[in-house]
């Protein structure tokens, strides 16, 4: 089961900061992240919204690949294999592209807007969901980044914990 883990920074930068470090970090096996999105309310209050997985351009591949492989086997049939495939292809992208934005993978879309429109202005957060991790070797990195937890659905001793090590690392600082 993933945990669900909501960072708040000081900065529009550092959201993305972080992120771009437990990627590094996932490809090291140290972190195994399920799904991540980085809200962002800039200067005039808007909220934006960076959604690490694009479900439009992965429901497209995935439905020109299906497409291709039905239309050739049906152009078989007409013995014109390369149109089929063509128009396949083109038919399976608009339907996979048209699904994929329908998807809502991760990380519940309404649960970010309505989070992400308490952060403060000119401020961050970042939305993780996280499968596994190694804390000890995780939090050390992202310490220098001051972040604050928001919202988690670790149980209250592991939430306990994540905000003690958060804050003995600011702490350290001052």
């Amino acid at each position: 089961m993933s945990d669900l883990i909501v960072l708040g920074f000081d900065g529009v930068q550092s959201a993305d900061e972080v992120l771009t470090k437990l990627r590094a970090m996932q490809k090291q096996h140290l972190v195994d992240l399920e799904d991540a999105c980085v809200v962002i309310r800039d200067a005039d209050g808007k909220v934006q919204i960076k959604q690490a997985v694009n479900m439009t351009a992965l429901g497209a591949t995935s439905g020109a690949g299906t497409g291709m492989l039905i239309g050739a086997l049906a152009g078989l049939l007409v013995l014109n294999p390369l149109a089929g495939m063509a128009v396949g292809g083109l038919a399976g992208a608009g339907m996979g592209a048209l699904s994929g934005s329908l998807a809502d993978f991760g990380i519940n879309d309404e649960f970010i807007k309505d989070l992400g429109s308490t952060i403060p202005v000119s401020h961050s957060a970042l939305f993780l969901l996280v499968r596994n991790s190694t804390p000890d070797k995780v939090l050390p990195e992202i310490e220098p980044f001051n972040p604050k937890v928001l919202k988690t659905s670790l149980s209250n001793e592991q939430e306990e914990r994540l905000k003690a090590v958060l804050a003995d690392g600011e702490q350290a600082k001052a």
